[in-house]
């Protein structure tokens, strides 16, 4: 069998990753292009001095067994590893312990671990936004938002969100073009704040790791210090706001939603809490970070014309959807090309 060539995949998230992962393990590498720094997307972290913190997926857990299979393998590559080992409700009767038995797992040492163990031996060209597609004579060129051409492709999956992803494909493909339509997406903050020292809670062991709160700007805080892989003398949470609060303060400065989610944090706190000298802080907007109302297209889009859909915004709002996504795409990729092949 000849290979599977000159694939093209938008977006070097999980989806994309995963797509790519399996396409090379078979023997048919693609390129990846993502307009960041690195691979990841929403599984990114933000250096903090000699530090990281995690700015995007907190945590993820597994269900499909395909899924799970995989996680195994990362946890014994060591790039993964469980978290936590409780969590706090913060309410009206203060904060209580819940006994939760749900098997959580974060990046060891920071989140882009994973997607970095993923990307190994990989084409990612990052720092590349895509801006258009064109087909000239039957192939696929990929403009950058510089105008520079890359290509040709035979195929280009693409994994962005689905308004950014509609961009791109609704010129090419009608049923694509409308399938994102389809697709919602939610924005998100995630502010960050670094103490001096670590946050001692009256009455709370600690080594607390997590508190989620009922309502308001704030949704939950996270103590980096308690993920594997991390360890610092001072303290750095990461506050996510609730996703209704986050769409209607989607164009605050992002000083102001820092203030905003650190005083909702502080003013829950325990009463008798000393608060350590605020070192920094700020805030970071998502603005699709997660699929409310996924498309139910559980192994991607593939369209007659080369072109492919895949993502969150396929399955749902999970890691887990994200992989399986690129993953199973990249199986139907695979079993089409088989197909062809045997018949040419």
């Amino acid at each position: 069998m000849s290979s599977l060539s000159r694939i093209a995949i938008i977006g070097a998230g999980i989806a994309g990753l995963a797509c790519a992962r399996r396409l090379t393990e078979a023997g048919h590498p693609a390129t990846l292009f993502d307009k960041g720094r690195g691979p990841g997307g929403r599984m990114s972290s933000r250096r903090l001095g000699d530090q990281a913190i995690d700015l995007g997926a907190q945590h993820f857990s597994a269900r499909d067994a395909e899924f799970t299979a995989a996680v195994e393998r990362w946890h014994e590559a060591g790039v993964i590893a469980p978290w936590p080992g409780c969590l706090y409700d913060v309410g009206e009767q203060g904060w209580l312990r819940v006994a939760d038995r749900t098997l959580r797992y974060v990046g060891s040492p920071r989140m882009s671990a994973l997607p970095r163990h993923l990307a190994q031996g990989l084409d990612v060209r990052t720092e590349t936004r895509i801006a258009g597609l064109a087909r000239p004579a039957g192939d696929w060129q990929l403009i950058d938002t510089h105008g520079h051409h890359h290509g040709p492709f035979e195929r280009v999956v693409v994994t962005a969100p689905g308004p950014q992803a509609e961009a791109l494909l609704a010129e090419h493909s009608q049923a694509l073009g409308q399938a994102c339509q389809g697709v919602e997406m939610r924005p998100c903050w995630v502010a960050w704040a670094h103490f001096e020292a670590p946050l001692q809670l009256p009455n709370i062991a600690t080594d607390w790791p997590a508190a989620r709160f009922p309502s308001g700007p704030l949704r939950l805080a996270i103590r980096q210090a308690t993920k594997p892989g991390r360890w610092h003398q001072e303290e750095r949470l990461t506050l996510t706001a609730f996703e209704d609060w986050s769409e209607a303060n989607l164009e605050q400065p992002a000083d102001d939603v820092a203030q905003t989610l650190l005083s909702a944090f502080v003013n829950a706190l325990p009463s008798g809490t000393d608060i350590p000298r605020l070192i920094g802080g700020g805030a970071h907007r998502w603005r699709y970070a997660t699929a409310r109302r996924p498309l139910a297209l559980c192994d991607g889009y593939l369209d007659p014309s080369g072109l492919a859909l895949a993502g969150d915004g396929c399955r749902g709002g999970r890691v887990e959807d994200a992989w399986l996504s690129g993953h199973r795409l990249a199986g139907r990729l695979l079993d089409a090309y088989a197909i062809d092949d045997a018949q040419g």
